[in-house]
């Protein structure tokens, strides 16, 4: 069996109906990610925010029924705990080990509108942070190579500190392949708008804003005659990530397609 159906029969087990299924596409990669935060976002962070290192290996397929994707992160996979206290008593650097996860799917109910919801869970040794969303999906398709999924739906979330509705979030997922000098390559985006949240969201002051942005921007080449991918993103966020103001970086990946 193949690793890209191995990774998606969890997503059947968890959320496909319980008759037959017609499977229609499937991937699953490995990737080796640095992540480079832009010397501004290290500042405005007062130190919390290093650059750092992680391992992926995601998954995604179609069915006749929807679609279901999941990633797992291994952050800083070899470090020990570095996380310390500053003299303001806030928590400084983030160089221990984390773990990171999302699981989200689409089920059709008509012509190209989904049932859709996503879970998002990060947890470090001084926090939790779980997003939960369910809502509506629309699907675009042309026949150029691009296409997208804008979707909307109730946010709610889960810290440490805090639980409760969260407001709503407003986001899509798009790509685009094409080729160039023989050469194949895609751009990709996810991008998520959360609004509404609650003004007791973000216990260190740092999310008590309403509105708040998470993103990122991908450029990947995909190597012929090879199951290697390679690619640059450009990660972004306001407000968001226990920080306030606009904050990037950029993500430098390489992946093992199976």
């Amino acid at each position: 069996m193949k690793w890209s159906r191995a990774v998606v029969a969890v997503g059947v087990l968890t959320m496909a109906p319980s008759q037959a299924a017609e499977y229609q596409y499937g991937f699953a990669d490995m990737n080796l990610n640095w992540l480079d935060w832009s010397s501004s976002t290290e500042r405005d962070s007062g130190g919390f925010k290093e650059d750092f290192y992680y391992i992926e290996i995601e998954g995604g397929a179609g069915f006749d029924w929807g679609d279901v994707y999941m990633f797992f992160d291994a952050e800083n996979t070899f470090e020990g705990n570095d996380t310390q206290v500053g003299e303001d008593g806030q928590f400084q650097g983030n160089g221990s080990f984390r773990i990171a996860a999302k699981i989200s799917g689409g089920y059709n109910i008509y012509n190209n509108w989904q049932l859709y919801g996503q879970s998002y869970y990060t947890i470090g040794n001084s926090f939790y942070d779980s997003t939960n969303v369910l809502g509506f999906r629309y699907g675009i398709y042309t026949d150029s190579g691009f296409w997208i999924k804008p979707f909307l739906g109730m946010n709610y979330t889960r810290t440490e500190s805090w639980t409760g509705v969260n407001g709503a979030m407003l986001g899509w997922i798009f790509g685009y392949d094409f080729s160039a000098a023989e050469q194949k390559f895609s751009i990709s985006n996810w991008h998520e708008f959360e609004i509404g949240r609650d003004d007791d969201y973000g216990g260190s002051g740092a999310d008590r804003e309403s509105f708040g942005i998470n993103g990122a921007l991908a450029f990947w080449w995909h190597l012929p005659n090879s199951k290697f991918t390679t690619g640059i993103q450009y990660r972004y966020f306001q407000d968001k990530l226990g920080q306030s103001g606009y904050g990037d970086a950029i993500i430098y990946t390489l992946k093992y397609n199976f």
